[in-house]
């Protein structure tokens, strides 16, 4: 009977656990983003904007596509050594690191269910994510200057 016990119990919170990261995902879909608009090389862009802990943690998670020009922009607390990673992220992505300034320090390719952390090579006060190989078909470099119209 003991054992019994132990193995219904261990069922039930094993369950329970299942049940409670189904929340927690459901939560994560729940997440509406604002828009903003950048301007980089010249032209304006209408993208999403990752403002709060919580969309900047759902970020582009889930989704299996994204227009030519769609893209997510971030803005971190404070400015920090930031770090992005892809987990449940169909989308193969490139990110730009940008510092309190503007300008992009970093553009880097992000592999789609990759739970390695991707970082900037300085601290920085947002990050651009973008379809893979958006940035150099734009011919957008590490140096060039963003300016975030609100």
């Amino acid at each position: 009977m003991g054992k019994f016990f132990f193995v219904a119990t261990m069922l039930m919170v094993s369950l329970g656990c299942v049940h409670a990261q189904d929340d927690s995902v459901q939560q994560l879909e729940q997440v509406q983003f604002d828009n903003i608009v950048i301007e980089l090389g010249g032209k304006k862009y209408n993208v999403e904007y990752a403002k709060t802990f919580e969309q900047r943690a759902r970020g582009l998670m889930f989704r299996k596509e994204l227009c030519e020009d769609c893209g997510m922009f971030f803005k971190f607390n404070t400015a920090k050594l930031a770090g992005m990673w892809m987990k449940n992220t169909y989308i193969p992505l490139d990110v730009a690191f940008i510092d309190r300034n503007g300008v992009i320090s970093d553009i880097k390719p992000l592999t789609p269910h990759s739970l390695a952390s991707v970082g900037s090579s300085k601290k920085v006060l947002f990050a651009l994510e973008m379809n893979q190989g958006w940035f150099a078909k734009h011919n957008i470099r590490v140096g060039d200057q963003i300016n975030i119209h609100r």
